[in-house]
């Protein structure tokens, strides 16, 4: 199965958008709350198996949540 988009979670003018990596101006959805787009991009990650990165408020990567295709797997 290829690998998803990978979806950021981003601040926006109306809230927070979910934006699929390498869609420059482009978002998926904008959603009023940072949970709500987080909920939203987690959703289409597990369908694409794909990661979610999330922005804070400073523009800087607060978090990231792999849904399959891990890079760097848990060892054990």
């Amino acid at each position: 199965m290829p690998k998803g988009k990978n979806q950021w979670v981003v601040p926006h003018e109306d809230g927070w958008a979910v934006r699929g990596q390498g869609n420059k101006g482009r978002v998926t959805v904008v959603k009023p709350t940072q949970s709500e787009a987080i909920d939203a991009a987690t959703q289409i990650a597990r369908n694409q198996r794909s990661e979610v990165i999330i922005k804070g408020r400073n523009n800087r990567i607060r978090d990231r949540n792999s849904y399959g295709n891990d890079p760097h797997p848990p060892k054990g």
